[in-house]
């Protein structure tokens, strides 16, 4: 089944917390501290993989995390860094944030993009003993990894892209210009998923083109299949617009060449201006007045039209050079850049908040809790680095920007201290 979109959640592993831990040896008096640091948590990676065509993989496996580190030990002991997720997906993959549909990686290039990183390990005791505080009892936690939701997007990679009505040729086309063996019969929608082909030109030269099936009026609305494969056009170099001018299917052509040029622009406006030209097929139904009349309809917009009958490739080679030397012309496959992530707030907008409650000034804040949570607040060493986290994080400033007074209470997460300036 071709699915060419998905949407998953990925987790990268939180870092090993510090150890707190004290050198112990016969002999040895006050062996000081010797905590190691935790181990880095690990990262969630993509990478292409060109043995992949559609996104099946991922209808059923939604969630993805890489290892935590392992925490500290004594003896300086570093923890062991938890190991990568590498998450494999076809070329030309798009990959974008769930919640805020900011486009965060194309995945159309050779090599690996780290989407989610690992938490930092978090240090141990003995890298806070210093002259003057030889006995530290606190380590640093590590810290958390990135957590995303993330939608993936297939737009497939082909140099041209073939538009039209069911029916017209477009599959026989592919078959007779490429190895690619698409599926043929005589009714519409006989092609259910975008089909590649590499046609192979003289002295080494190639491009690569893509069968979009399904595209009837509305189909830039969601009528037909046209809705599910447009995206795939939106990488194309260049456009061959094929059309059945004999009308065999009870269809005038010239209609039939307005509509889909019509839903191309309601889907990506910069489809409009995109290189086209024109193919008309089954020209063997068609009488020489009725080829005359659409070769001039089309060449009056400006487009070239080549007639021809895909079926016994009469009149296929001259479409084909053509849209070789017109490819040799045009800027590479379109790559969409990155869009960059939102400014950081400062760190008194983002790190905490503080609220007034029943008396109390209540300072709330995910930093500020992983920062608690290895602190022995009977211990006057773990004590002060506490407070020191509290200036250095802009909580005082803050509290005195809230009013607070000396002898007022100051609650966080359920630890209570009076203020004292």
């Amino acid at each position: 089944m071709f699915i060419d979109s998905a949407k998953i959640k990925i987790s990268a592993g939180n870092g090993g917390d510090g150890a707190v831990a004290f050198h112990r040896e016969k002999y040895v008096a006050s062996g000081g501290p010797d905590g190691g640091d935790g181990g880095r948590g690990g990262n969630v990676i993509f990478e292409v993989d060109d043995s992949l065509s559609t996104l099946s993989d991922f209808r059923y496996h939604r969630r993805y995390r890489a290892e935590s580190g392992e925490n500290g030990r004594g003896s300086r002991c570093s923890g062991r860094a938890g190991k990568d997720t590498v998450i494999r997906v076809p070329r030309g993959t798009l990959l974008r944030d769930a919640r805020t549909g900011r486009l965060i990686a194309d995945l159309s290039a050779d090599g690996r993009t780290v989407v989610a990183k690992g938490g930092r390990g978090g240090w141990g005791n003995a890298r806070f003993a210093t002259a003057t505080r030889q006995t530290p009892r606190f380590a640093k936690p590590g810290g958390r990894g990135e957590s995303r939701e993330l939608l993936l997007e297939l737009k497939l990679l082909a140099d041209v892209g073939l538009v039209g009505y069911p029916n017209v040729g477009k599959s026989t086309l592919v078959s007779v210009i490429s190895e690619a063996k698409p599926q043929i019969a005589n009714y519409p929608f006989t092609t259910l998923t975008p089909v590649l082909g590499t046609v192979r030109l003289e002295e080494g030269r190639s491009f690569v083109v893509a069968d979009i099936p399904g595209l009837v009026e509305g189909a830039s609305g969601g009528a037909g299949l046209g809705h599910q494969f447009l995206r795939h056009v939106e990488r194309c170099r260049l456009l061959v617009h094929l059309v059945d001018v004999s009308g065999s299917e009870g269809r005038d052509p010239e209609n039939d060449f307005r509509v889909i040029n019509s839903e191309l622009k309601k889907f990506n406006p910069d489809l409009a201006a995109r290189p086209m030209v024109v193919a008309g097929n089954k020209c063997d139904l068609a009488s020489e007045e009725q080829i005359a009349r659409f070769r001039a309809f089309v060449e009056k917009q400006g487009y070239e039209f080549f007639p021809m009958m895909a079926a016994i490739r009469h009149g296929v080679d001259p479409l084909v050079r053509r849209i070789g030397g017109l490819l040799a012309g045009l800027p590479p496959i379109r790559r969409f850049a990155p869009e960059p992530a939102p400014a950081p707030k400062d760190a008194a907008g983002e790190a905490f908040s503080i609220a007034r409650r029943n008396g109390k000034y209540v300072v709330t804040g995910e930093r500020l809790l992983q920062s608690l949570r290895p602190i022995d607040l009977s211990d006057p060493d773990s004590f002060g680095y506490f407070q020191r986290v509290l200036v250095q994080t802009g909580v005082i400033d803050a509290l005195h920007r809230a009013g607070i007074r000396e002898g007022d209470t100051v609650e966080l997460y359920g630890f209570e201290f009076e203020y004292r300036e």
